[in-house]
């Protein structure tokens, strides 16, 4: 199959790992995204998000000439649909990207071609897809083979884990499956699961969602644990001592684009069977508020103490630790609330792994700990550990980064 040629439509956090994931395997792949700044940067052999060896994959797709990018799709074998499906008002799922990248390719489609959707989508959505299609390609009726295949990796190990991962494909027929596992063999070590689209769209919602509540369940105990004077990190690591239990760690709220949006899609179509999952988004939602309120008490409480406005360093606006990913970030959510409430006060804002923000003024996280009377900690950021801060500091730590016996 080393001749076809792959067409790849989004370039983001997961579309541009997999493009030079095909391209290195000498599979000509044609990226599609729809900007501009994103299409020259990769076709000089760069990149623009932050991903471990992604960059040096990059480069040798580009310079062997596997990888191009542009703003329009061309003819092509595959078509793989790796865009964004965020979530509108009442957190229905918004599956427009995934409709437009589809209207964008019908024109060019021939009998044989391989369609794969793996963006994260709501149950039914490349059957949605597959009538589409149907609609304004009629000939082209049981002709296409069309595939979900949802991603499941780790963000900061993505190029081992897209190669070494299992992966669930799940075909609008058995043919479609089988054509779509023979693709993903050619760069996928990990097994290839079998089934069909909608099994496949679900088990993706599901993966996440079982995430989603067993970090609920975490962040439930750190709010019950912080009322009853406990130390919830010490709590959870003797907890953990049990054979059968393994409780998450706690932290500021839930973020990404999977965790924390993806519940949503399972409890927007089935919101009376949806109970535990619609609740735990509502508690992992809460406890960004809480911790929010916890930073404003603190405040208040310093004012009181010494008669003046204190200063506070927000450490950290990634939504996991290690990566430059804002998307559903928790700890922005926070961070803008305490800028919202502070007015005239003095906060330093760090994230280190980002050089700039269009919103948020960063300051080194060395300066940010020498200057300011109250830091707070939002993500474990490696840079954040080990630290020294003196002892007349108010220290607030929401992730557990200064727990060393976690």
């Amino acid at each position: 199959m080393n001749n076809e040629n792959v067409v790849m439509i989004g370039l983001g956090y997961i579309g541009l790992p997999t493009a030079a994931l095909i391209a290195n395997n000498n599979i000509h792949v044609h990226g599609v995204d729809i900007n501009s700044d994103v299409v020259d940067t990769i076709n000089a052999g760069k990149i623009h998000i932050v991903e471990p060896s992604l960059d040096e994959a990059v480069a040798r797709a580009v310079s062997n000439g596997f990888l191009k990018a542009s703003c329009t799709p061309i003819l092509a074998d595959t078509y793989i649909i790796v865009v964004p499906t965020p979530f509108k008002a009442k957190n229905e799922p918004d599956i427009s990207f995934v409709t437009a990248a589809t209207i964008g390719i019908i024109p060019l489609l021939k009998e044989g071609d391989l369609y794969i959707i793996e963006s994260t989508s709501p149950i039914g959505t490349t059957e949605k897809m597959m009538n589409l299609i149907h609609s304004q390609r009629p000939e082209l009726k049981d002709k296409l083979h069309i595939a979900y295949c949802p991603e499941r990796v780790l963000p900061g190990n993505v190029m081992y884990e897209l190669v070494n991962n299992d992966r669930v494909i799940g075909g609008v027929n058995d043919i479609s499956t089988e054509k779509a596992v023979s693709f993903y063999r050619q760069f996928v070590k990990g097994e290839l699961h079998k089934t069909n689209a909608r099994t496949a769209e679900m088990c993706k919602l599901t993966e996440n969602s079982s995430r989603d509540v067993q970090i609920a369940f975490a962040n439930e105990l750190s709010l019950i644990c912080d009322k009853a004077d406990i130390n919830v990190w010490e709590l959870i690591r003797l907890a953990n001592k049990h054979p059968r239990v393994n409780i998450l760690q706690p932290g500021c709220g839930v973020g990404g684009h999977c965790i924390a949006v993806d519940p949503y899609f399972i409890v927007a179509d089935y919101p009376l069977e949806s109970q535990i999952i619609g609740k735990a988004r509502e508690i992992n939602n809460y406890k960004s508020f809480w911790c929010a309120e916890k930073v404003k008490s603190a405040k208040l409480d310093f004012q009181l103490k010494h008669g003046k406005k204190a200063s506070v360093a927000i450490m950290g606006l990634a939504f996991k630790p290690n990566i430059d990913d804002l998307r559903e970030s928790p700890a922005k959510y926070i961070a803008q609330k305490i800028l919202q409430d502070s007015h005239d006060d003095i906060c330093f804002i760090v994230e280190p792994n980002i050089n700039n923000h269009k919103v948020f003024k960063l300051t080194p996280f060395e300066e940010a700990i020498k200057k300011a009377d109250i830091i707070v900690f939002l993500v474990a950021h490696n840079e954040f550990k080990n630290l020294s801060i003196d002892d007349s500091k108010i220290v607030i730590d929401f992730c557990g980064v200064l727990d060393s016996k976690i």
